[in-house]
Parts: C-alpha cells; sequence; structure tokens
C-alpha cells in the first residue's frame, strides 16, 4: 500500500502513522491559530456491528488514494472559508482495523465554538459522500458463519 503522509490538511494515511496526536498538533501550528477558541473533533471508529444487527470482525479500508488525497484537501479548503472558521482537517487511515479502532479523524478550530460545531458536521457529511474511501466489512451472521463484503455493494443492493 503507497500512501503518502500529507503536511497539508488533509490525506490518507496507512494504519499506524497518524494519531489523533499528530491532528491536534497540526491543529495548533495552522498559520491563524491565534485566532482560534475552540477545536471541535470527530474521531470515527470501527463498529462492532452493521446496520443489520450482525456481528463485525474486522474491517478493510482501501481508497484510491491520489483522488482521496485531493478530494479531502477541497474540503477542508472549502470549509475554512467560511466565516469564523481557522482550520480544517481530515485524514483518514486505511488498512485492517479491529472493533473499536480508530478510522477518521475530522478536526475543526474556529474564533468560537458556535462557528466550529456546523463546519465539523459537514466535514463529516461530505468526506463520507465525496471521497473515494472504501470499506470491506468481514462479518460473523448469528448462525456464525463468516463472510465479507464491500459496504457499497451490500448498501446497493439492500436501499
Amino acid at each position: 500500500m503507497k500512501v503518502k503522509n500529507l503536511t497539508q490538511h488533509a490525506g490518507v494515511h496507512k494504519k499506524g502513522t497518524f494519531s489523533i496526536l499528530d491532528v491536534i498538533n497540526k491543529t495548533k501550528k495552522s498559520q491563524n491559530f491565534d485566532k482560534a477558541g475552540a477545536i471541535a473533533l470527530f474521531i470515527g471508529v470501527a463498529r462492532g456491528e452493521t446496520l443489520q444487527g450482525e456481528k463485525v470482525e474486522k474491517l478493510t479500508l482501501e481508497a484510491y488514494e491520489e483522488k482521496a488525497n485531493e478530494v479531502l484537501e477541497k474540503i477542508c479548503t472549502d470549509l475554512s472559508k467560511k466565516p469564523g472558521i481557522v482550520d480544517v482537517q481530515i485524514h483518514h487511515l486505511l488498512g485492517e482495523f479491529k472493533v473499536g479502532e480508530d478510522l477518521v479523524y475530522v478536526s475543526v478550530a474556529g474564533s468560537h465554538r458556535t462557528d466550529v460545531f456546523p463546519v465539523l458536521k459537514e466535514a463529516v457529511e461530505r468526506y463520507k459522500s465525496e471521497a473515494p474511501v472504501f470499506k470491506k466489512e468481514r462479518i460473523i451472521s448469528a448462525k456464525g458463519a463468516s463472510s465479507e463484503y464491500w459496504v457499497s455493494e451490500r448498501e446497493s443492493h439492500t436501499t
């Protein structure tokens, strides 16, 4: 897996090469951080149950890396232009994940807490719908059978 460790505001990273502390440190070193009065964080974690109630054993996350880096950076650039926003970061991890492990970090720094929460929500919704990051779930059925599927494939069959 060839993954760039970007020094920019966003990107995909191989699991184990980037942490929430890296996000906080990058945010605090951003150009206009002296204008910030709040940082809001979102940490997406591997859920232990599917939307259908099946037990998740593990997740595998992959990405069209070049495009994902481009899309995530664009989202951050767009949202950083909103009034009161100082910095936006989105960092998605790739690899195999056990239940409870971190998958994605989103950080929004702004002048006031009322500025950051709506932008944080928008950042999460946008990366989920726009970034080419793909999730495979390995599940265990109620009968104990194990199977794997790409979440986007399953959603297209159940919606």
